[in-house]
């Protein structure tokens, strides 16, 4: 996990636990902002320039309650996982938590380790899923993650290194052209020497792929004399 990449707010008028827990997370690689009151919290949490992956939220404050202050977050941010903080283990105060919304709900005083682990669970599970590098057009698509096609009778196959690469120029820049030298400086090493047919063997087999006629391509296409061109 990067430094940074995922941002903790503590919420905890107790401040020597607050730094501790702080001191912890920042061990596992967390951003951590601390507030010791509520309205300190909701000018940190409404920032828009804040993201946070969670909050840790005492439920006894000072100015307001960490339920009140709960939905005031949910208010402004409903996605953002909430771990209510207290030292009350009555099973009412728990089950009000839970039934607002909360994330969990972890009783003082409590094992540090257990607590690292339910953050580390809870921002594993709320990460955005990323989408794969998929690239469609018509009935076709090209993944670049996995080196995969689909090509235009449906069937899937898998390119080499050098053909995605291409393609992932080609697919870029759509209605440019590309010149052959600039393919050349971007796929080859200097050392080495494709043949001015090379290219063009890769825009032939691209066309037996995708287009429903190779001979008259509608996406595939050599501009004599300048380079290649892919368009929708």
């Amino acid at each position: 996990m990067e430094l940074g990449k995922h941002h903790i707010l503590i919420v905890e008028d107790e401040e020597s636990l607050a730094k501790t827990l702080a001191l912890n997370l920042q061990i596992e690689k967390y951003s951590v902002s601390i507030a010791v009151s509520g309205s300190e919290a909701l000018k940190i949490f409404s920032n828009p320039n804040t993201s946070l992956s969670l909050v840790l939220l005492d439920v006894m404050l000072p100015e307001i309650s960490g339920f009140d202050l709960f939905s005031e977050f949910k208010k402004i941010k409903p996605s953002v996982p909430v771990i209510f903080l207290t030292a009350k283990n009555q099973s009412t105060e728990k089950i009000k938590g839970l039934k607002l919304g909360a994330d969990d709900y972890i009783v003082k005083p409590f094992e540090l380790e257990e607590l690292l682990l339910r953050i580390n669970n809870i921002v594993k599970r709320n990460q955005p899923i990323e989408k794969p590098d998929v690239f469609h057009f018509g009935s076709c698509s090209i993944n670049f993650e996995t080196y995969e096609i689909r090509d235009i009778t449906g069937n899937t196959l898998t390119l080499s290194k050098r053909e995605l690469g291409l393609l992932k120029m080609l697919t870029e820049k759509q209605n440019k052209v590309i010149s052959r030298s600039d393919i050349i400086d971007k796929l080859w090493e200097k050392n080495e020497n494709p043949s001015s047919r090379t290219i063009d063997n890769y825009i032939l087999l691209f066309r037996k792929h995708f287009e429903t006629n190779p001979k008259e391509p509608k996406h595939f296409h050599s501009i004599r004399g300048v380079g290649y061109k892919f368009t929708i």
